[in-house]
């Protein structure tokens, strides 16, 4: 396939430990990805930064990397035209709270609050970058996400899910029970939002089709992209996390990288050209 558009991940894939662009994963530095970028931006080829940060996070991370859009909160938010243009996917948000963003809805109905009751010492918020995000309730700690589902449902919300977005370090400002280290960072948002659908929906704004798209990522939630990409790559730093190998084998359009973080994303890029 001709490549004619290159979604990516970042933290844990085009970036390396502390969002580096320039460690490697074992440390050291590495030019691997810059030179990659490099190459990428000669052929022509857009790419689009496809993260779980918010759009004021990423839209100058995207101006440093001459990114041609980006897609934030886990892909409820679409912006192009340097930030100046977006749109607000809220996928299963009840219609009766339409027009409103989801994280006012969770603050409504308390979801946040009672997750932690339930769960002591397991879950708390990712301060402070949850203070900014406006679809999702963006947390941190160590559930089983599907299990948070199950209890989501029990409650009458289901149309809500957990989402694991990988493993964080630790830090002092963690008050995160023993049992719950590492952490994970979580978004708790409403269903039908995903990368995949995110990146469905800027492809046909685009006028392109998932046969013209890459992506690149590393974790459970970037395995939502290869529906709607052509060929999707997981850098090895993110196979190797438990439970990835099956995941990975069960979807046909995935590759695995050679390397770790963004020796492997440049891998991954240059297997594109």
């Amino acid at each position: 396939m001709a490549t004619r558009i290159v979604y990516t991940d970042l933290d844990g894939t085009m970036v390396g430990p502390h969002g580096s662009f320039w460690t490697a994963a074992g440390g050291g530095w590495t030019s691997a990805a810059a030179d990659a970028l490099l190459q990428l931006h000669r052929s022509g080829v857009p790419l689009v930064l496809v993260s779980g940060r918010t759009a004021t996070q990423l839209m100058e991370t995207a101006r440093v990397f001459a990114a041609d859009g980006a897609i934030a909160e886990l892909g409820s938010l679409v912006t192009w035209d340097g930030g100046t243009r977006s749109r607000l996917l809220t996928g299963a948000l009840p219609e009766q709270y339409a027009g409103r963003e989801p994280v006012d809805v969770l603050a409504e109905l308390g979801v946040v609050e009672e997750l932690m009751a339930d769960h002591p010492g397991r879950v708390e918020w990712h301060a402070p970058w949850h203070a900014t995000h406006s679809a999702d309730a963006l947390l941190r700690g160590r559930v089983d996400a599907a299990a948070v589902d199950a209890w989501l449902a029990e409650r009458g919300w289901g149309w809500l899910t957990m989402n694991d977005n990988g493993e964080v370090p630790v830090t002092p400002d963690m008050t995160l029970a023993d049992g719950a280290l590492p952490p994970h960072v979580y978004h708790l948002m409403p269903r039908g939002i995903s990368k995949g659908e995110a990146i469905r929906w800027d492809l046909a704004r685009r006028g392109l089709t998932a046969e013209d798209a890459v992506a690149v990522g590393d974790s459970v939630s970037d395995l939502e992209m290869a529906a709607a990409v052509g060929r999707l790559f997981i850098t090895a730093n993110g196979a190797a996390v438990r439970g990835m190998a099956e995941r990975i084998a069960a979807l046909a359009n995935v590759s695995v990288t050679e390397a770790h973080m963004g020796e492997g994303w440049a891998q991954a890029v240059r297997a594109s050209l």
